[in-house]
């Protein structure tokens, strides 16, 4: 039986990305962790700020920023880090 898939999720919470669209993508990372199942293992967690502000909404997955991040990107962005983490990769 193949390990879970973890894949690490740290999405600011400072004022300006919660405002820019964090507040919406917090809701997309809920429903991609209830979409994920046993495929995969997300951990989400809150960070206060990034000090990034001018080019958030900021996400960090696996360790890789991202910057502007708009709500119809999370989910993609989160099969990336699922299907990269099941190959190694």
């Amino acid at each position: 039986m193949p390990d879970t898939t973890v894949v690490n999720v740290t999405i600011c919470m400072g004022s300006s990305c919660f405002s820019r669209g964090n507040s919406r993508n917090i809701e997309v990372l809920r429903r991609c962790v209830e979409e994920a199942g046993g495929s995969a293992v997300i951990e989400t967690r809150g960070h206060l700020c990034e000090n990034m502000c001018k080019s958030g909404p900021n996400l960090i997955i696996d360790g890789t920023v991202y910057q502007n991040v708009q709500p119809t990107a999370v989910a993609g962005l989160l099969r990336h880090h699922i299907a990269a983490n099941n190959t190694g990769g």
